[in-house]
């Protein structure tokens, strides 16, 4: 799904981001855990890629019946991008199409 059709649908998907003392961030609206090790986790979620940075970063909780993920860990930045698959390849992919 494109960023102009989650802006069209807009508030039809709901989601939280509860972020505790930078050391626990709960997470609702999970499609997918794309990859994670101690130091970045990113997730697709409903409205985009999530990409969790921090140290000692460890899931607590995958719940894919609730679409909910726990990261817990030293917590210094959360940032949201485009959808993985829109990114590959880089700038050399898009000077050469």
């Amino acid at each position: 799904m494109t960023l102009e059709e989650r802006k069209s649908i807009g508030s039809s998907f709901v989601q939280n981001l509860i972020l505790e003392n930078r050391e626990k961030l709960s997470v609702s609206g999970v499609l997918d855990v794309l990859s994670f090790d101690d130091q970045v986790v990113i997730m697709d979620t409903e409205l985009g890629m999530l990409t969790v940075k921090g140290e000692n970063l460890r899931i607590n909780k995958l719940s894919i019946d609730t679409s909910e993920v726990i990261v817990e860990g030293s917590i210094y930045n959360l940032g949201y991008s485009e959808d993985h698959e829109e990114n590959k390849g880089g700038i050399l992919s898009k000077i050469f199409k």
